[in-house]
């Protein structure tokens, strides 16, 4: 393992990891990872969706010293089907080779994670699961148990939150190890990934749940709505791209509206929190303004909790298209592709960290701050 060095980040009440969905581009995500646990950042909560569960539940589920350890193991095994590694990322041979890397995982499935359904869900009664997905998922429950402490997720040392839609309510649900009401297992994290009609919904109690991504692909607003007086530094990786380049072809178009439809809700999160900083502050200063009589009236004091002051610096750190990238390209778990987005994953961190506006971004005022510090 590399030697570990340490960067200075101010004293925060929090350092939040949020994980967006997004499938075999969650590589990415563990080499940013790898790189904070290399600096010494160490989250004391992360949350997640969909393939941002898995890796959250990764993190949460191991002591730091075998975190890095677990996500290799994690990301060798699903990427173990297709190992060949073309001589350049940008070899003329490594679009071909993701196209035919991903027919053959649709094909055959990804070890550790999926299986084609035999029979096929058409053949299957109404109503059974088998009938409901085109995919198998019973080797990720296997996985999941064999990498993650779950024990160690229920004491709560560090707080885990994942992100899933309830099947008939259509309502986004969050588990998290804070509540006190959970008992977290591998089906809490594949409820969370449970995208249709390619994996199966997942029950928990007396409720079936699919991917989180159906309602939100990014649990940015989840954190931002703890508390009034949040303080906290986050670091928001995220898979897709709501920024890009005009199309040229259209495959580019598919990928182009794909990273749109899945990015959507950065966005929305992040400039709703600066709205509701300046509605707060407006409040403030309204309150301020009663006169005493009105300012001991509960309704007051009720809406003055609503004035407290938080500290969030968000970090923006974002996997954008790379020149061999396709529509398909988040289900290539080709072990060409799953190393380039981890290794992509730590540089942007690198980047990120060494950029002259760093200091500013890990030092929040008062407020919500966005600093995306990459090229």
């Amino acid at each position: 393992m590399a030697r570990r060095t340490h960067t200075h980040v101010p004293k925060r009440r929090h350092t939040v990891l949020v994980l967006q969905g997004g499938g075999a581009l969650g590589a990415y995500q563990a080499g940013v990872y790898e790189e904070l646990h290399t600096r010494g950042l160490a989250p004391d909560w992360v949350t997640g969706v969909s393939i941002g569960a898995i890796n959250a539940a990764l993190i949460a589920g191991n002591r730091p010293e075998h975190r890095i350890e677990r996500l290799h193991s994690f990301w060798e095994l699903v990427s173990s089907g297709i190992t060949y590694l073309p001589p350049h990322e940008f070899d003329p041979l490594r679009v071909a080779f993701s196209r035919l890397s991903t027919t053959a995982i649709a094909t055959f499935g990804v070890p550790g994670f999926f299986v084609p359904r035999i029979p096929p869900p058409m053949l299957m009664p109404h109503g059974e699961v088998a009938a409901l997905s085109v995919y198998d998922t019973s080797p990720l429950a296997k996985t999941l148990g064999e990498l993650i402490d779950f024990d160690l997720i229920n004491s709560g040392a560090t707080r885990l939150s994942i992100g899933a839609a309830d099947i008939e309510s259509g309502n986004s649900v969050y588990f998290d190890n804070a509540q006190g009401d959970v008992e977290f297992s591998p089906q809490h994290i594949m409820a969370s990934g449970a995208l249709p009609p390619g994996f199966p919904p997942i029950r928990i109690g007396d409720a079936w749940y699919w991917d989180g991504g159906l309602t939100s692909n990014i649990p940015l607003w989840y954190v931002l709505d703890d508390r009034s007086d949040l303080d906290a530094l986050v670091f928001q990786i995220d898979l897709f791209s709501a920024r890009g380049a005009m199309p040229q072809t259209l495959d580019e178009v598919l990928e182009r509206s794909k990273d749109i439809q899945y990015s959507s809700r950065t966005r929305f999160g992040t400039s709703r929190g600066k709205q509701d900083d300046v509605q707060r502050e407006a409040l403030r200063r309204l309150l301020a303004k009663l006169p005493a009589r009105l300012a001991a009236d509960d309704d007051a004091k009720l809406l003055a909790q609503r004035t407290q002051r938080r500290k969030v610096s968000i970090v923006h750190l974002i996997n954008r298209r790379t020149a061999f990238s396709t529509v398909a390209k988040d289900y290539d778990f080709s072990r060409a592709t799953v190393r380039a987005l981890w290794e992509a994953g730590r540089e942007d961190l690198r980047q990120t960290l060494a950029h002259p506006h760093w200091p500013r971004a890990s030092v929040a005022r008062n407020g919500l701050r966005t600093y995306d510090l990459l090229p």
